[in-house]
């Protein structure tokens, strides 16, 4: 029987509990899950690890979320790997720039787990 490799997942938030949760539940559900605190970490480790992935908070420290997001996104290596935006700030204005910079969902905190899981898989193709 062949192993189906597990789809890995790069978490980029600078709070330590909500990468413990997020972490926790996408573990749960099968997912490899790596992380990072900091933009240019995030960065760094989505260049190195090309992750199947990406959850990326927005205000980061050394190089915000908006930035990470649009340097994968506008790199050919990189720019099929899905990003999440993950933020406390849920305004239009965040959504609109969200989407310029190419993320291809927009998740608010606190989050709803259903949702985060129904977003993932559908951006992975998993049914």
């Amino acid at each position: 029987m062949m192993m189906v490799k597990r789809k890995k997942i790069l978490v980029v938030d600078d709070e330590a509990d909500i990468v413990d949760l997020l972490t926790l539940r996408l573990e749960g559900e099968g997912f490899e899950v790596i992380s990072a605190g900091d933009g240019n970490a995030g960065l760094d480790k989505a260049r190195r690890e090309k992750p199947d992935l990406i959850i990326l908070d927005l205000m980061l420290p050394k190089i915000d979320g908006y930035r990470v997001c649009r340097l994968l996104k506008f790199d050919e290596k990189y720019k099929n790997i899905p990003i999440i935006m993950f933020t406390a700030r849920g305004q239009d204005e965040d959504r609109k720039l969200g989407e310029e910079v190419g993320a291809d969902a927009y998740l608010v905190k606190p989050f709803d787990p259903q949702l985060l899981m129904k977003t993932i898989n559908r951006l992975l193709g998993i049914s």
